[in-house]
């Protein structure tokens, strides 16, 4: 069976969505904020090797866990929310398959309480 990795096309694939991902995610009111000061080629290398690794590629990441990750920025539902909308629509626009997206949004979910803290 192939992973979600290889399904959603492997490291181009990610590599693009993570690209188109962040556009979104500076448009978006909701949550851009958050990403104002930061060091977005940083941020979106992070990205890339977190999302291979969670959508069963390589594993090259090394950065901190998602309650460690997020702990500092008081995330609510909204934010979350925002987040999850924004990766769908990447891979959606991309032609990733519902199911797909399906399982992306779940793997999102999983680790909901790290990323709120709660």
């Amino acid at each position: 069976m192939s992973t979600l990795y290889d399904r959603l096309g492997g490291e181009a694939a990610v590599n693009k969505a993570v690209d188109i991902f962040y556009d979104k995610v500076i448009a978006d009111g909701r949550i851009s904020h958050f990403f104002e000061n930061l060091d977005m080629v940083a941020q979106a290398n992070k990205q890339k090797a977190f999302l291979t690794m969670v959508f069963g590629g390589p594993n090259s990441y090394s950065g901190k866990d998602m309650r460690a990750g997020h702990a500092h920025l008081a995330l609510t539902e909204e934010h979350f929310t925002a987040v999850v909308e924004n990766l769908a629509a990447t891979l959606a626009e991309l032609g990733a398959t519902a199911a797909d997206i399906a399982e992306v949004a779940g793997i999102a979910n999983s680790v909901k309480d790290d990323v709120l803290n709660r």
